[in-house]
């Protein structure tokens, strides 16, 4: 990692060549915080995707993982999506494909497939309806109640749904890696030494972690909550890069991660050196074939619909 004046000649060079490129950096809030600071929007995925749809940019540096800058590529198929490290995969994203989902789809005829964000443009062109952590609780209760639901890829994500609306689904044997590998022992540890400290808890991890939470929320949501909250102290079962954003937005309080091992090697494989070669070269570009862009699209269109 380059020192402090590393990073402000790298950053001087990343502003000047993204305005010429006519371009917009969005980071995922599990980026190294160097990153972030380069950043024209730092949020979860969908919506740094959607900011990036409503921008007249005419290049997108998505700085996150390849399901990410595919989902801009779906949104926005006249820019050019480009995604600093082409080798940042999400290894959830990968334990489900559209092959193997096909062949469930065929066992369970009339089901309504519900994808996970954090999945493949192909994956998503085979699902009726996407969600996200904020927003699958809602996406799920307005299926119709007569209809089978497969949810994919992420089990731990779909038994907090369907313990949210009682809804049963076909759950996909997916987990993702850094989320699920937190226990209930380490949580109640780190609560030991901080008992006054709220636990926030994204609903990617364990279910026996999410019982312990006194709020549950996605990446946005976390953040939204220690804004608003009275209290002053909160454990953060996430990845560790958010603590960056809770450290900016919530000053004077204290945030203390539920794990030292919550970190995502994919999501800290981009650096500013790679941000930078991706505007000088224009690449890796992330592109998706039109007929997979089109139902995928569908799939987003209707998870939008939902109100």
């Amino acid at each position: 990692m380059p020192d402090a004046a590393g990073i402000k000649q790298l950053t001087d060079k990343i502003i000047q060549l993204k305005q010429q490129r006519n371009a917009i950096i969005l980071s995922h809030v599990y980026q190294r915080p160097e990153v972030q600071e380069i950043a024209d929007f730092v949020g979860d995925s969908l919506e740094l995707s959607r900011k990036a749809a409503g921008t007249d940019a005419d290049v997108i540096v998505f700085c996150g993982v390849h399901f990410m800058a595919e989902s801009a590529a779906i949104l926005s198929p006249e820019k050019t999506v480009l995604l600093p490290e082409e080798d940042a995969g999400c290894p959830m994203a990968d334990m489900v494909t559209a092959q193997d989902l096909r062949a469930r789809k065929a066992e369970t005829p009339g089901a309504v497939v519900v994808c996970y964000v954090n999945t493949s443009a192909e994956v998503k062109a085979e699902c009726d309806i996407a969600c996200t952590s904020a927003n699958a609780v809602k996406v799920v209760g307005s299926l119709p109640a007569d209809r089978p639901v497969i949810f994919v890829p992420d089990r731990n994500l779909g038994h907090y749904i369907s313990s949210r609306t009682g809804r049963e689904m076909i759950l996909w044997e997916g987990y993702c890696n850094t989320h699920h590998r937190l226990t209930r022992d380490e949580v109640r540890k780190v609560q030991s030494e901080h008992p006054d400290a709220l636990l926030l808890v994204h609903p990617e991890c364990r279910p026996e972690v999410v019982e312990l939470a006194d709020h549950v929320a996605s990446t946005t949501g976390m953040l939204r909550f220690a804004r608003e909250s009275e209290a002053g102290e909160f454990i953060i079962a996430t990845e560790k890069g958010i603590l960056h954003q809770f450290a900016k937005q919530c000053p004077g309080k204290k945030f203390y991660p539920a794990s030292n091992k919550l970190i995502c090697p994919n999501m800290k494989a981009t650096t500013l050196e790679k941000v930078l070669r991706s505007l000088e070269t224009l690449e890796p570009r992330v592109t998706v074939p039109e007929d997979i862009r089109e139902r995928a699209l569908n799939c987003l269109e209707r998870m939008l619909a939902v109100q």
